[in-house]
């Protein structure tokens, strides 16, 4: 009997053994490409020493020291050299241990803003349906993934929600028609309802990640976006915990759109699941206003100095090696043959994605897009087949109503070489095609 409360129940997970580059060997010597980069984690790739070795050496020299006593060179330096990446003005960073912790942490920030401002009526915060923030309970409220939120309802209900951008299901009745503008009036009328003078912040994903595969907004919408919460004094809190570090074939996801925001969250790329880093960037205007009114805040790991050092040698292998721009580019060729790999298979019913950040939503009839029932267990099913034959997807469920709707998606390293990348589209679809047989 294991001690261990496992992640998943009903099944045995084996023993990991070693990985490198984009593959993973457990401890029986099978071997895996990780498609999924973990939980669309690994960026720069299994195995590189250079970070190892900038882990150990920090290590060696200390491990921890509380961000309340001691500041550090590795802490210093990684502010520097990654705040020209991001895409705000002046930026100050806030590192944390992962991407639930630096939504919390965003929302807090957001509230003290408001407050030292002189405005404590601002209270509210409006997210999206079908976007996902992280599990901590402030982060769960405004994440619109209702498959998590559904066992903790009675402790969650603060935060508004407008639709997102899902073009395959877009809730538009004119759809494909001012798409954008559609949703940027939805935010502009719950902010009205909720009253202007009420609302601290919109909490969004620049490309819906987990809980809807991929999903792309329209060029539109972005740019609405911006100049309504800018036009209500609404701070713009961008999620970049799986889009940022290269993941959509930018520096951050926010690139692609030229979005501006007042705080941004990111998480994993961060450190690429060498350690547990994530982190809360803001510009330096609300830098400045919470600095005069101070921060009540704090986790014990944040500002970790051995986490700033993994996170330096990080960015600097994203940079270093072209990585950003290998994702754009691989991901190009993974989109496009996996559209080509299943064009004709009944169960795809959309692929879409930007660089190495690729989902697939899987329906129970093409034409309707009707989905599969919870029932049917279709991305289960999917990624079942796909480990059998040495293969890791990331699935998840309830896309089309909360509870139907099943995908899988695909973002392995960065590092995926061309071999692989033809490995995993082969594997993808006969995975996929799986769900015929049954």
């Amino acid at each position: 009997m294991s001690n261990v409360f496992p992640r998943v129940f009903g099944r045995d997970v084996p023993p990991v053994a070693r990985a490198e580059g984009s593959v993973i060997w457990d401890t029986e010597g099978k071997r895996y490409l990780d498609a999924a980069g973990g939980a669309i984690v690994v960026g720069i790739g299994h195995g590189d020493h250079d970070v190892v070795q900038a882990m150990a050496s920090q290590a060696r020299s200390i491990a921890y020291a509380h961000g309340t006593q001691f500041t550090s060179e590795a802490l210093e330096a990684y502010s520097a050299e990654l705040a020209p990446f991001l895409p705000m003005a002046d930026a100050r960073i806030y590192p944390v241990s992962g991407g639930s912790e630096a939504m919390e942490t965003a929302l807090k920030l957001a509230r003290t803003y408001h407050l030292a401002r002189g405005e404590p009526g601002r209270d509210q915060v409006v997210a999206r349906w079908g976007s996902y923030h992280g599990n901590t309970l402030g982060a769960l409220d405004a994440s619109g993934r209702e498959p998590l939120r559904r066992p903790y309802e009675p402790w969650l209900g603060r935060a508004l929600h407008v639709p997102t951008p899902y073009e395959y299901r877009c809730p538009n009745p004119a759809h494909p028609a001012s798409c954008g503008p559609w949703h940027v009036d939805a935010l502009e009328k719950q902010i009205r309802e909720a009253g202007p003078e009420t609302v601290a912040c919109f909490v969004a994903e620049p490309v819906v990640g987990a809980t809807l595969g991929a999903a792309i907004p329209p060029d539109d919408y972005w740019p609405g976006i911006q100049e309504v919460c800018s036009r209500h004094g609404v701070l713009l809190i961008v999620d970049e915990v799986m889009t940022g570090f290269g993941r959509t074939g930018r520096w951050f996801g926010s690139d692609h759109w030229q979005i501006r925001p007042d705080i941004l969250v990111a998480g994993k790329g961060a450190s690429s699941g060498y350690w547990p880093l994530g982190l809360t960037a803001c510009t330096g205007d609300v830098f400045d206003a919470v600095a005069e009114a101070g921060f009540v805040h704090g986790f014990t790991h944040s500002h970790s100095v051995v986490g700033a050092a993994v996170g330096r040698a990080v960015l600097a292998r994203l940079h270093d090696g072209s990585l950003v721009e290998a994702s754009r580019e691989k991901g190009e060729r993974l989109l496009k043959e996996l559209t080509a790999s299943l064009s004709d298979d009944p169960h795809a019913g959309d692929i879409r994605g930007l660089g190495l950040m690729v989902g697939i939503e899987l329906v129970d009839d093409r034409e309707t897009k009707r989905p599969f029932p919870r029932s049917a267990k279709a991305a289960e099913r999917v990624v079942a087949a796909a480990r059998e034959s040495g293969l890791l997807l990331y699935p998840s469920t309830g896309c089309a109503d909360g509870t139907d709707g099943d995908l899988v998606m695909l973002g392995p390293p960065f590092v995926i070489t061309d071999d692989e990348l033809g490995e995993a589209v082969d594997k993808t679809r006969d995975a996929v095609a799986s769900l015929q047989a049954t």
